[in-house]
């Protein structure tokens, strides 16, 4: 397998990430230019570098320091960062050589396979995440996880105190949970959601 059905193989597999899997369930076009521009890019810079006398370490260091720049400049949730980074992958591996040649495209399905598997919108379907900000300061954990149950009409998982203000009389909770009656459109798990002055 020459180096042109491995880039042949990276075109096929970003479009499935990108079309596929990623954009139908987040429906973002700005990322999708993001991700198929990294893509493209880091597979163009890996393979310029693979036929250069340059290390693999500065390469990589390379890739690392414009990730960062990007993800530093809008906010993604950590679903996103991982098709962010998946792109990358993708990139990288179309870009370097690989022994054996078959490794290559054996390891883009099984990136495929982690997002589609990982990121399905049934698995843990009825587990949610939000940002609550309630109009009382609680500073007993047992009545505000009382008070949450009832306001979310859920069981509560997981709850961290963000900021309990006593002078406004307020409190900003970080809440994961499981719902008791699932709704009839489920969207997808993890939803982060901002729920202001909560009565």
């Amino acid at each position: 397998m020459n180096q042109s059905l491995i880039i042949a193989a990276n075109i096929v597999a970003i479009t499935i990430l990108v079309f596929r899997l990623y954009y139908p369930r987040y429906r973002r076009k700005d990322m999708v230019v993001a991700i198929l521009s990294l893509n493209i890019g880091v597979m163009s810079v890996a393979t310029a570098l693979a036929s250069a006398e340059v290390s693999a370490g500065l390469g990589l260091g390379l890739f690392g320091v414009l990730s960062i720049i990007r993800l530093r400049s809008s906010e993604l949730a950590q679903e996103e960062v991982a098709y962010y980074f998946s792109a990358l992958a993708l990139g990288l591996l179309a870009g370097i050589q690989v022994d054996p040649l078959w490794l290559t495209p054996a390891l883009m399905a099984a990136l495929l396979v982690a997002l589609y598997v990982g990121d399905h919108p049934q698995i843990f379907a009825d587990t949610r995440h939000q940002t609550v900000n309630l109009d009382a300061a609680y500073t007993s954990e047992a009545a505000l996880i009382a008070r949450l149950e009832g306001l979310l009409d859920a069981e509560v998982l997981r709850v961290k105190v963000k900021k309990v203000d006593l002078v406004n009389d307020t409190t900003s909770v970080d809440v994961r949970f499981r719902l008791r009656q699932m709704p009839t459109s489920v969207l997808g798990s993890a939803d982060s959601i901002a729920v202001g002055n909560a009565r």
